[in-house]
């Protein structure tokens, strides 16, 4: 299974690279620009992704969140967020690599809510979620992205794995 979300953390820093690249070629107004979609705008969605991505690594990493909100803009400057999220892309490979099977078949436990509440969850099954959510909310960028006239990128796990980048997993 470690080799397997090892795969996963490699793929999300090549795909949201794929999508930062795309959005780059936006204006600031198109990336803020209301959508419809959950979070808004494809700038917000970004945002929320980032935002998550840092929760829950902090619970994998045994620490505090504090409370907990979800549509938290951590950069308004497009810049400034994609720098973030090339650093916290690598954190999560750096993370992944310093895992055992041993750790990832067991548990850990967090505190989520207000008033907080103790959750103890499978490592296993909990990266399964963190890079499911990653990969529905890039879902929703890439659609924003094409609303905005953007081509249509070819993000498919499968395409990773073609590429120079997932050789090593296929």
């Amino acid at each position: 299974m470690l080799q397997h979300y090892r795969m996963f953390a490699a793929y999300n820093a090549w795909a949201n690279a794929m999508v930062y690249d795309a959005a780059t070629d936006l204006s600031d107004d198109e990336r803020k620009r209301d959508l419809g979609a959950f979070f808004r705008s494809l700038h917000a969605t970004l945002n929320h992704v980032l935002y998550a991505d840092r929760v829950w690594m902090t619970r994998f990493e045994g620490g505090d969140t504090g409370p907990v909100k979800l549509d938290t803009i951590l950069h308004d400057d497009f810049a400034a967020l994609r720098e973030d999220r090339v650093r916290e892309d690598r954190k999560i490979i750096t993370f992944l690599d310093g895992m055992d099977e041993a750790r990832i078949g067991g548990t850990f436990s967090y505190q989520r809510g207000n008033p907080p509440e103790s959750h103890t969850d499978r490592f296993q099954t909990t990266l399964a979620h963190f890079f499911n959510h990653q990969t529905h909310h890039r879902g929703q960028a890439h659609a924003m992205l094409t609303m905005l006239g953007q081509p249509s990128l070819a993000i498919d796990l499968i395409y990773f794995l073609r590429s120079e980048n997932g050789r090593p997993f296929a």
